[in-house]
């Protein structure tokens, strides 16, 4: 993960969290882009999810993070960009079958649910889950086959 890049945003309503978890991904030695917000000042959320889905989509990143209250708008957004395998993660083990199973290319949290600590722990396996192959990248070349993405 040492030196590795990684796209950042969050709403109003994320920014804490968004705070804690950029400080711990740059502690892992990782190169961090953040997109915003920059303080608890209510903005929407769709901008911000846009900005990290497009830096991922157009590989200026390989992954990226975005954090709203639940997680739920920002994975809307993101998934409506081409390429985009966003997971709303709430759990260790959702993080780890996100990565292992979906090649999630985006991580969804809700920084209205987490605590800093669980939102550590969820990123720390999500970014060291190895996506499996196999069946499952015949499944993600279906999707891009369905949806164009």
């Amino acid at each position: 993960m040492i030196g590795m890049s990684i796209a950042i945003g969050s709403d109003h309503a994320g920014f804490d969290l968004k705070e804690a978890v950029r400080n711990y991904l740059e502690e892992l030695g990782m190169t961090v882009k953040d997109f915003g917000t920059f303080s608890t000042d209510s903005v929407d959320y769709p901008d911000y999810a846009f900005a990290v889905a497009q830096a991922v989509s157009k590989g200026q990143v390989p992954r990226g993070i975005l954090i709203c209250a639940t997680g739920l708008g920002m994975t809307i957004v993101a998934n409506r960009i081409s390429g985009i395998r966003a997971a709303n993660c709430l759990t260790p083990y959702l993080a780890k079958m996100s990565r292992r199973d979906n090649d999630a290319n985006i991580l969804t949290m809700g920084g209205r649910i987490l605590s800093p600590d669980q939102a550590k722990e969820i990123v720390k396996i999500w970014l060291e889950t190895p996506f499996e192959g196999g069946r499952h990248l015949r499944r993600i070349n279906k999707i891009r086959e369905l949806t164009g993405g």
